[in-house]
């Protein structure tokens, strides 16, 4: 059982590549212009979501792993919340950001509590969720920190987080190669 597990989810590598890559794109454009709106940081962090979350649920789908279905679910949601109301107000979008990253990382953890049956010394995973709930905890301590310094966090935060995933998409990617 286990090793039909970790042929599919080594199989789905690209998976975590993607969504790492689609991080990384997000934390660099977020660094990049710091000056952008918050109308434009709505859409980039709503498509960000989106992207993120369709690729965490086709990976939840084909590996059976229901802890990645629910952070796809959460992100397309998140994702969709920002795209049906734009004109949120800043602290509220700051206060959906937040508990989108401490809710994704605490699953997050549990999916890479989940690799850890068939992968040894996967953490890259597990660093990930410590890092999006740092990060949703950041955000809730310092609301009043304005959109540029939370646009600088986030940037951070998701290059960060797209750097272990492609890290960790590597390493999963080496099972098909074993």
């Amino acid at each position: 059982m286990i090793d039909g597990l970790r042929t599919n989810v080594a199989r789905l590598w690209w998976v975590l590549l993607v969504r790492g890559l689609a991080s990384i794109f997000f934390g660099i454009a977020a660094l990049a212009w710091p000056g952008i709106t918050l109308a434009s940081l709505v859409l980039v962090y709503g498509a960000y979501c989106f992207a993120d979350g369709l690729t965490a649920l086709f990976g939840g789908y084909n590996m059976r792993f229901w802890q990645s279905l629910i952070v796809g679910l959460i992100s397309i949601g998140a994702g969709l919340a920002t795209f049906f109301y734009p004109g949120v107000t800043a602290l509220a979008l700051l206060y959906l950001i937040a508990t989108w990253a401490v809710v994704r990382g605490v699953f997050e953890i549990m999916a890479a509590i989940q690799f850890r049956k068939f992968l040894e010394r996967e953490w890259m995973l597990f660093l990930a969720g410590l890092a999006s709930i740092a990060f949703g905890v950041l955000v809730v301590l310092n609301p009043g920190a304005g959109a540029l310094s939370v646009l600088w966090i986030m940037g951070s935060y998701a290059l960060v987080f797209g750097i272990l995933l492609v890290v960790a998409s590597l390493k999963v990617k080496r099972l098909v190669q074993a």
